[in-house]
């Protein structure tokens, strides 16, 4: 995809304004990175907070009588269980139970349900609700807004003194501040934090506000990489695909016990018959060995040489201190410390399955 095909952020001039250095990501141009660099972004952002462009993702509208039935259909997902502003991890499945998508659905009403949806998926996304949504009394609306991610230990205070309403936000909630606003306490990064949809004429002030606060700096998606792995969250399109399913890809924790055994949501029969047989393959994380980085797409091989997996994300975790990755292996061999060997380049770096997440999770539960 040339240049000129790819897709801008409504704020772009502000990113170029900042010396951002620009890449494509899932059909958009994206910020990778800032003057400061990939190291000082992700450590900020350990440190103090930090501000990410995320209006590549969809902010997505379901309502209607029927909204619920129809998130139902379409995902493992029990939606009485859900109160009011709560938000669950969930997934659009193939019938295989291959992951489309990997989701955060908020309920704002018994029939209102905003949906975040990845950069690259998007339409499919829409288009699949919308095809599962035959017969039903429901609308599936994508909304056009900018998205912003405040990660990091004073995320809180700084968006309090922004003026933003987070006193009643707990970890995994959501609410419509103000009319075509959506804010919630949650994030990719492993830290507390915030995303905040609004429109584009708005969130140039809410921007400019939260970067006056000397604890605030803009992340690119370089730095926002190297933080979702050392937390071990799976990117789209490289951990989690229609290839893998959610068991495989250790996700089995976001569906409910009663949709596993009960649930008539696409891909449910699939998702039944992997459980019961166990999977083939599992994801872990990977720790390799030295100091040189194994990126995604490596072939990993065991001890004698057998081609075993395949490492799907790699990097230097600057919080870490070492290389990390993650990978899929055999699931017989998925225990913390099985060692591979990964193929870089015709040499074999060894590799050790590693308990994920890397850096501990720091969500603010209370």
């Amino acid at each position: 995809m040339t240049d000129a095909e790819l897709n801008h952020l409504p704020l772009e001039d502000l990113h170029v304004a900042a010396g951002a250095k620009f890449g494509g990501f899932a059909g958009w141009s994206m910020p990778l990175t800032y003057p400061a660099g990939v190291m000082k972004e992700h450590l900020h952002t350990r440190a103090h907070a930090g501000l990410f462009d995320i209006s590549h993702m969809k902010l997505v509208v379901v309502s209607g009588p029927d909204a619920g039935e129809l998130l139902e259909r379409a995902c493992p997902i029990e939606v009485d269980a859900l109160e009011p502003g709560q938000s669950k991890y969930t997934f659009l499945l193939n019938e295989q139970a291959g992951i489309i998508d990997d989701l955060i659905v908020t309920k704002l009403s018994a029939s209102r349900f905003m949906v975040v949806a990845n950069a690259g998926n998007a339409s499919v996304d829409v288009a699949h609700l919308t095809a599962l949504a035959a017969g039903l009394d429901v609308g599936v609306d994508p909304l056009d807004r900018v998205f912003l991610a405040l990660q990091g230990p004073d995320a809180e205070a700084v968006a309090t003194e922004a003026g933003l309403p987070v006193a009643t936000l707990k970890f995994m909630t959501g609410t419509e501040p103000k009319p075509g606003w959506f804010m919630s306490r949650s994030g990719y990064t492993g830290e507390d934090g915030f995303e905040i949809g609004l429109p584009a004429a708005e969130a140039r002030a809410l921007a400019a506000g939260l970067l006056a606060d000397e604890r605030v700096m803009w992340i690119g998606l370089a730095a926002r990489d190297s933080l979702r792995l050392e937390a071990g969250l799976c990117l789209h399109g490289q951990d989690i695909t229609q290839r893998y399913d959610p068991i495989s890809a250790g996700l089995l924790w976001a569906i409910p016990k009663a949709m596993r055994a009960g649930g008539d949501f696409a891909g449910a029969d699939a998702l039944r018959r992997i459980i019961e047989a166990g999977p083939a393959l599992k994801r872990v994380g990977l720790k390799p060995e030295g100091r040189q980085p194994v990126r995604g797409g490596a072939e990993l091989f065991d001890s004698g040489g057998n081609y075993a997996g395949v490492v799907t994300s790699g990097g230097f975790g600057p919080s870490a201190g070492h290389p990390v990755a993650m990978g899929y292996v055999p699931a017989d061999q998925a225990k913390p410390g099985t060692r591979f060997f990964a193929d870089v380049r015709g040499t074999k770096i060894p590799v050790d399955v590693h308990s994920l997440p890397f850096t501990q999770h720091r969500y603010r539960k209370g």
